[in-house]
C-alpha cells in the first residue's frame, strides 16, 4: 500500500479489505443515527408547527412541553456525541490503526 517513493497509495488503501471495513463500520453508524436525529427534529418541528395545544402545555410553573422538547433536541444530540465517542473508540479507531498500519504510516 506505499508507492515507489514510500508514500502511502490512497488509491490501493481505499480498495482494501480493511479501509473498506473501516467505511462499513463508519456507515452502520452514522446512517442510522443521523436519520434517527433527523426524524427526531422534524417532529419537533412539525409539533410546533401544527400541534399548538399540545405544545402549549403547561409541565410546571411557565415550562411548557414545547421547551421540554426543544432543551431535549440538546440533550439528544450531547447523548449521540457521547454515544458516537464510544463506538468509535471500539469499532472504528482498531480499524483505522490496523489501515495505517498496513499502509506503513507511522504514528508521530
Amino acid at each position: 500500500m506505499v508507492d515507489s517513493d514510500g508514500n502511502p497509495d490512497f488509491a490501493v488503501i481505499q480498495q482494501s479489505p480493511e479501509f473498506q471495513e473501516l467505511r462499513r463500520r463508519l456507515r452502520r453508524f452514522v446512517f442510522p443515527m443521523s436519520a434517527l436525529f433527523l426524524a427526531w427534529y422534524l417532529t419537533y418541528v412539525l409539533f410546533a408547527a401544527y400541534a399548538h395545544d399540545f405544545m402549549s402545555q403547561k409541565v410546571g410553573g411557565q415550562v411548557n412541553v414545547g421547551i421540554v422538547f426543544g432543551l431535549l433536541e440538546f440533550v439528544s444530540t450531547v447523548i449521540i456525541t457521547l454515544v458516537y465517542a464510544r463506538y468509535a473508540k471500539r469499532r472504528l479507531d482498531p480499524q483505522r490503526d490496523l489501515v495505517r498500519s498496513r499502509a506503513g504510516v507511522v504514528e508521530e
